[in-house]
């Protein structure tokens, strides 16, 4: 019954993304992090109804403090900083735990690092595959 309602609830934040964006895009990547971040923290379905709109609440402020400071690096990491302070104290008010706190940031860092692998993969094979191709004349 917990798996049919998770999964339940994942299919939501997915639709949550394919609609309640601007223009409809569907990215991909952000529905594999939903289900990724699911099973990584365990979420139950009280857990998850809380915790997806403070953490896509997240999301967002990062990737807007990444669009305003992209020439400064010094800046733009101590912003990131501050606004996991911030979600932190936010996230303690949903599991209060710091550990299952700082796992998610720790979740959250290892999908980009295993999304970033995954590119890099596609773009070499990609690369491999054009070089493989027979020249024209």
């Amino acid at each position: 019954m917990k798996k049919l309602l998770l999964f339940i609830l994942i299919c939501g934040n997915i639709n949550y993304f394919c609609f309640a964006q601007p223009g409809g895009n569907f990215n991909k990547a952000e529905a594999l992090q939903v289900a990724y971040l699911t099973k990584e923290l365990g979420l139950s379905s009280e857990e998850a109804q809380r915790f997806w709109p403070v953490f896509n609440n997240y999301r967002e402020e990062l990737k807007k403090t990444r669009r305003d400071n992209r020439t400064d690096e010094l800046m733009f990491e101590e912003k990131v900083l501050n606004i996991r302070k911030k979600y932190s104290t936010e996230f303690k008010k949903i599991f209060n735990n710091d550990q299952r706190v700082n796992r998610i940031f720790q979740a959250d860092k290892n999908f980009r690092e295993i999304l970033r692998k995954e590119l890099q993969n596609r773009r070499r094979n990609q690369q491999k595959n054009n070089r493989d191709l027979p020249l024209r004349q």
